[in-house]
């Protein structure tokens, strides 16, 4: 079943700087051959539930097999019958934005101007 994921693998107790176990972390999940991408917080990985979870657990691994503290975050979504998933919500998500007209920038109202709308509309006049 196709699975995409956002996990973010962090070492705890390890000092401020945590780029280098996370690199270690992010090497494995390239190296696994899945689809993936790094972002600032998060790490999606694409691929068959069983592939993505067994990325997952050596990544963690990784780090808590070296007596580190690891703290794993991960969503998964789930959808059968979809694949490049990964790909195709941000296509979907870009379609949607681009078919919806963009707002008119407005001159922001002062306060008096709000103040006399509600008023207005409090006394029923527009």
């Amino acid at each position: 079943m196709n699975t995409l994921v956002a996990v973010a693998i962090a070492p705890v107790g390890v000092g401020e700087e945590l780029s280098k176990h996370v690199a270690e972390v992010v090497k494995i999940i390239r190296e696994s051959g899945l689809p993936n991408k790094t972002y600032s917080m998060f790490t999606e990985i694409e691929g068959e539930w069983d592939a993505v979870m067994d990325v997952v657990k050596r990544a963690t691994f990784a780090l808590a097999e070296k007596g580190i503290r690891t703290e794993v975050v991960l969503k998964a979504d789930i959808r059968p019958g979809f694949s490049n998933t990964m790909e195709g919500k941000i296509d979907r998500l870009n379609e949607a934005l681009d078919e919806k007209p963009q707002p008119a920038e407005e001159k922001p109202q002062s306060v008096e101007d709000r103040i006399r709308a509600t008023l207005g509309r409090i006394g029923g006049r527009k």
